[in-house]
């Protein structure tokens, strides 16, 4: 039975954040009260892969494939078909899976909460559909008529789409160098040539350890009878599980005692094969504190904010490199906070200079200070 433990009035936004906790499993509620006629729900999952495999985004797009209460072959487009939903969808993120959706209707509230609630803790995880939504071998024709067999899936051929671009193929490196044995070092999406490591029963394996009511959180925003829908959260699946003792949690990743130094090959454009993406990152604490979150953005301000600030102009007017690397800045969204700087075009065995140049800058402000204007600005 859920329980109500905290509530509070955020005026800006004009809600009433509502906690709940179910005393089983301590599966938790948060409920935005408010006057809007949007209905929201997500559930979501701690999802913590151990390879790149793709196993929780393989997971997402498996469990929409039919389910205990509809066996059908894919409800998830069947309701998109005729639901009166304003949103519906499903992502992988690098730590968790969401199933959120939307909808004007109480009705359709009512249908889509069953069919996702029913699909995420209960889905026919057939073999065939792992092979259609993972990875499968195929034969494919030529035009000549001969046939060779092929690697397909859908999730496959979507990675391999994904992993194509020079940003995702470093940001992935980045990742791997700075929370090395750790699940963030891991794809979470999948790695096109460790997807077809992934077996059928580690599929099923995962989605038993993961997609646990101890390890799910309900979300929900607008005026919904809060009663009546866990009542039903309770009869559709809290009631049809065991206490787990298993806690699965993000475990905080070891800070360096030196600077670590780190090299992986993309696939450069033809003629671009000089064009060398450097990268200098610092990992951080916790960003589950919020102050601590806005301290981070409001240096990224002070530092990034336009082509004045002192870290942007540094990187656009030197001549080590091209452009300032897209993924200059605070990444906010793991458990831990890193930021990262750097540039695109640099010449082989320049990788030095790039980091003299970025520590030059936090030199300059750790001696002069920061300009009060800019902190102000910001």
């Amino acid at each position: 039975m859920f329980k109500l433990i905290d509530k509070k009035y955020i005026p800006l936004s004009n809600v009433e954040v509502q906690t709940f906790v179910d005393d089983k499993f301590s599966t938790k509620h948060i409920h935005l009260d408010c006057d809007s006629n949007e209905k929201c729900f997500v559930v979501a999952f701690k999802t913590l892969p151990v390879d790149s495999t793709g196993v929780a985004h393989i997971l997402e797009h498996t469990v929409l494939c039919g389910s205990k209460k509809y066996p059908v072959r894919d409800p998830f487009f069947m309701m998109t078909r005729r639901s009166l939903s304003t949103f519906m969808n499903a992502f992988t993120a690098s730590d968790f899976t969401a199933y959120p959706f939307s909808t004007l209707n109480d009705k359709d509230f009512s249908n889509l909460l069953s069919v996702y609630l029913d699909a995420t803790f209960f889905p026919n995880l057939n073999e065939l559909d792992f092979m259609q939504e993972g990875h499968r071998f195929d034969f494919e024709k030529s035009d000549t008529g001969s046939e060779k067999l092929i690697l397909k899936g859908i999730v496959y051929n979507e990675m391999k789409g994904a992993m194509s671009s020079i940003s995702s193929q470093v940001d992935q490196g980045l990742s791997e160098n700075l929370f090395p044995d750790h699940t963030y070092g891991y794809n979470s999406g999948g790695e096109p040539r460790v997807i077809p490591h992934l077996t059928y029963e580690g599929l099923v394996d995962f989605h038993k350890k993961h997609y646990h009511p101890s390890n799910a959180v309900f979300f929900t925003y607008g005026k919904i009878d809060i009663t009546s829908l866990q009542d039903q959260i309770q009869k559709s699946v809290l009631h049809h599980f065991s206490h787990n003792p298993e806690k699965i949690e993000v475990e905080k990743c070891s800070f360096f005692s030196e600077p670590r130094y780190a090299s992986k090959n993309y696939k450069p454009l033809s003629g671009d094969e000089n064009n060398h993406h450097v990268l200098v990152s610092w990992l951080l604490d916790s960003s589950l504190n919020p102050v601590d979150k806005m301290e981070a953005k409001l240096i990224e301000s002070i530092l990034l904010e336009n082509s004045a600030s002192p870290l942007s102009k540094a990187l656009e007017v030197t001549k080590i490199g091209n452009v300032p690397s897209d993924m200059t800045g605070f990444d906010t969204y793991k458990k831990q906070m890193y930021f990262t700087a750097g540039l695109e075009g640099v010449a082989k065995n320049k990788e030095k200079n790039v980091e003299q140049l970025i520590i030059d800058v936090f030199n300059d402000l750790y001696e002069n200070g920061i300009p009060q204007d800019l902190i102000q600005t910001s």
